[in-house]
């Protein structure tokens, strides 16, 4: 799996699901996971994991990416780490928030072979990153409450997805809270894809994804 063409607008998976496969939840057992979220049929994943240093994320990423070669139409983004991000080979790409590298500085670190998803927490963010030409996705979250944040933003609820819908054409993802019961109302708000951290991550995985890719089915 290389890295994904710069130029166009990033290929979504078939399946409207995105994972992040977080460390403090998965802890070693991070790698298998991703495998297993791959092999359920999840065409986006995240790498979570704050507060590892750059040296030992670098080879978890490395790792995952070994375990992603049996599924070429499943691509890995990591979460914060531009500088990451750019020394391990098959990245796909970086989500970056807002006290992290502005997407036109991680652009410059990054080259154009690489996408770039920015968080958003309201109307203005939005519109920044609609025309922000080093945004290749814009987050909109925490849609829901969540519990997988220690100080998470205020909550915005199905209409900000709404509304961001109306005003930009690039990828929309959906963020916070989303679990089995909420993933319908969140594409039909908008959302491209739904995106799920302790919904997939508490418990056993492959049995959270077989049940999270089901509901998105029944819902659509």
């Amino acid at each position: 799996m290389s890295a994904p063409p710069r130029n166009v607008s990033p290929e979504l998976p078939a399946a409207r699901l995105y994972a992040i496969a977080d460390l403090d939840m998965l802890g070693p057992s991070l790698p298998v996971a991703v495998e297993t979220m791959a092999a359920a049929g999840v065409g986006w994943i995240q790498l979570r994991a704050k507060g590892m240093t750059g040296r030992d994320l670098a080879e978890l990423a490395a790792v995952c990416r070994a375990r992603l070669v049996a599924f070429p139409d499943t691509h890995l983004w990591l979460d914060d780490r531009v500088d990451v991000a750019a020394v391990v080979p098959g990245i796909a790409g970086v989500h970056v928030g807002d006290r992290d590298l502005p997407p036109e500085a991680a652009r410059r670190v990054l080259g154009p072979g690489m996408w770039i998803g920015q968080s958003t927490h309201d109307r203005a963010a939005v519109e920044r990153a609609a025309v922000d030409p080093a945004v290749d996705v814009i987050a909109v979250g925490p849609v829901f409450p969540t519990t997988s944040k220690a100080n998470p933003d205020p909550v915005v609820g199905l209409d900000l997805v709404r509304w961001a819908r109306s005003v930009t054409d690039k990828p929309l993802v959906a963020i916070g809270g989303i679990d089995a019961t909420r993933l319908a109302s969140v594409l039909a708000a908008g959302a491209d894809l739904a995106v799920v951290l302790s919904a997939v991550c508490r418990g056993n995985v492959g049995e959270n994804c077989r049940r999270l890719l089901a509901a998105m089915e029944d819902g659509s």
